[in-house]
């Protein structure tokens, strides 16, 4: 147990994590020339196209260091802030961390949100310095911010450079010397830690997990207590670039298990393994189930592709646990999906996988997130309202609460005035500000998630000129003052375009959305009203100008009262057009929703 060294590698986006990963593969042997190419370890196409790790990966390398075999199981986590919780559960299953930070960008907020996961788990932090090759880094400055972060030496900083290699050798050293050997106790019953899961066609479910406590053998019957179901583990071994089995996996190292599971819902990440005959009593803290945070309407294109999409969507949940959904249909669109995302990226991932790896194209409905109403009778117990269409009726509501969340947003000085009034105009209320450094600031802000989910990020890297970086965490449900929007198209309430939005911002975002639609449109025979209403108030209202012939060509001269004949023959065709006509919404009404300010 003394020479297994477990480390994860926390950064913010494109700092340099995956191709770290990629030169450590190298410098250990782990891969062949053969098997080498970039970004190793992001085995999906729109992983290696973005740049970012949507699922986390787990290798295990050997190196000989000082005359002695040690093995090293690198835990690779994703970057973004959407899949915080799968990152906490890896941060778990380790005793280190390598902290990279771009030479040329400094330190960025999610940095050091994964920073504080780590040091929440007592994880050894390694700073590296990563580009220090390109010509726009800050090397010495960058390490003084490092310094003043985490307090620790100058020296202990490593200068590194992943694309050519410098440093690396640094690194492993650092691995072994700095980061404690792995705690646990082999004589105990079996206590294992699940972090990761990954669907296999052929073979069910794979579940990667860390052993704490005792051993898990091949062919032991086994439990995951979160569910309390039992299994037998048909296969146990260690995770290499291809699987290797094993008949044994002993405390503190990192393996892979394969028990035929179907149901990706079975195997939870956060879950404790333990032996079915003499379990554990202790299950191992901080597991919970995995909360969507934004919710959108998912319809196929096409009504009659609806099973084809549930049979992808069911596809894509085994691959990816934290997607839910239920089935919904709408008056506008048919049926479809009511789907539950943890956040916009997560949202535009699914979209883009339906695309590519199903062929189904989807058409998205405004994404929102869940409230809680609560009603005259009963003014305790909430009503979960995922839909706008879901809010009972305005007279029997007590109050309504919608979920906070606290907002970090780290900025160049200069861009303090614009990062500030755009979210004290998405409701924000500022709570803290710090100067980590003379040109840096550090910005906290208590916002509703619901003002975050449309075009909030994008708006963010406009105002600070693509300098600000963003980060946040949930903090419960406040009362608000919301109201359903409906949208009229012809006198008829489209409900895919529904939104519940705060009374002030109503009035406003109605106009937008009005405006917006009669640009999209496309004209017909008849005039289209397009309204917007809160309850039976219209509050806003365009018209889409009917395509007129000129049915008057044919009068020249004559007296005025023939031509107001067939101009009022005209309008009563027209009227009645207009009583039996329906209008067909573009695809792009319903995403033009999404980017009102564009």
């Amino acid at each position: 147990m003394k020479n297994i060294r477990n480390f994860c590698i926390i950064a913010h986006i494109d700092h340099g994590k995956s191709t770290l990963a990629d030169r450590l593969l190298d410098a250990t042997g782990t891969v062949t020339d053969r098997e080498k190419q970039n970004q190793l370890l992001d085995s999906m196409d729109l992983e290696r196209e973005r740049g970012i790790t949507i699922k986390s990966h787990a290798i295990q390398m050997e190196y000989v260091y000082k005359g002695e075999n040690y093995i090293l199981n690198l835990i690779d986590t994703p970057g973004h802030v959407d899949f915080s919780y799968e990152v906490s559960r890896s941060i778990a299953a380790c005793e280190g961390a390598l902290l990279i930070v771009d030479a040329a960008q400094s330190i960025q907020a999610q940095t050091i949100s994964n920073l504080y996961l780590a040091l929440e788990n007592d994880l050894e932090i390694i700073p590296v310095l990563n580009k220090v090759d390109l010509p726009s880094a800050n090397i010495e400055e960058v390490t003084d911010d490092i310094v003043d972060l985490l307090g620790c030496k100058p020296e202990e900083v490593i200068p590194a450079s992943a694309k050519t290699g410098i440093g690396i050798d640094e690194i492993l050293s650092a691995i072994i010397e700095r980061i404690p050997p792995p705690k646990g106790n082999p004589e105990e019953s079996l206590q294992a830690l699940i972090f990761d899961s990954v669907y296999n066609p052929f073979r069910g479910v794979e579940t990667y997990f860390r052993v704490l406590n005792g051993e898990i053998r091949k062919g032991q019957h086994i439990k995951f207590m979160a569910t309390g179901k039992s299994y037998y583990a048909d296969e146990v071994g260690t995770l290499r670039l291809k699987q290797f089995p094993r008949d044994v996996i002993k405390t503190g190292d990192v393996g892979y298990l394969i028990t035929g599971i179907k149901e990706a819902k079975e195997v939870k990440v956060g879950d404790t393994i333990t032996d079915s005959k003499s379990p554990t009593v202790n299950m191992i803290a901080g597991f919970e189930d995995v909360k969507p945070m934004v919710f959108a309407g998912i319809y196929p294109v096409d009504t009659e592709d609806y099973e084809e999409l549930r049979s992808s969507m069911e596809k894509l949940q085994l691959n990816d646990a934290s997607l839910v959904f239920i089935p919904e249909s709408s008056a506008a669109l048919g049926f479809g999906f009511r789907c539950g995302f943890l956040g916009m990226l997560h949202l535009e991932i699914i979209q883009e996988r339906l695309e590519r790896e199903f062929d189904m194209t989807v058409i998205t409905t405004v994404p929102n997130v869940s409230y809680h109403a609560f009603s005259n009778k009963d003014p305790e117990t909430p009503i979960l309202v995922n839909n706008p269409s879901d809010l009972p009726d305005p007279s029997k509501i007590n109050r309504v609460e919608e979920p906070y969340i606290k907002a970090t947003i780290i900025t160049k000085s200069d861009y303090v005035g614009s990062v500030m009034s755009l979210c004290i105009e998405k409701r924000g209320e500022i709570t803290n500000q710090t100067y980590l450094t003379t040109e840096r600031v550090e910005l906290t802000f208590d916002m509703p998630l619901a003002e975050i989910v449309f075009d909030f990020y994008d708006r963010l890297k406009t105002v600070s000129k693509g300098y600000a970086s963003f980060d946040y965490s949930p903090i419960g449900m406040r009362m608000s003052h919301l109201v359903k929007v409906d949208v009229l198209l012809n006198g008829n309430i489209v409900d895919a375009l529904s939104a519940l939005l705060h009374r002030d911002n109503a009035y406003d975002i109605g106009k937008r959305i009005c405006e917006k639609l009669r640009e999209l449109i496309p004209r017909q025979q008849f005039d289209i009203p397009i309204q917007a209403a809160i309850g039976a108030k219209i509050i806003s209202r365009e018209t889409v100008k009917a395509l007129r012939k000129d049915v008057t060509a044919k009068c020249y001269g004559g007296d005025i009262s023939r031509k107001r004949k067939l101009l009022e023959k005209q309008k009563k065709g027209k009227k009645r057009m207009r009583q039996v006509g329906n209008v067909e919404i573009p695809q792009e009404a319903f995403m033009a929703v999404l980017k009102l300010n564009d």
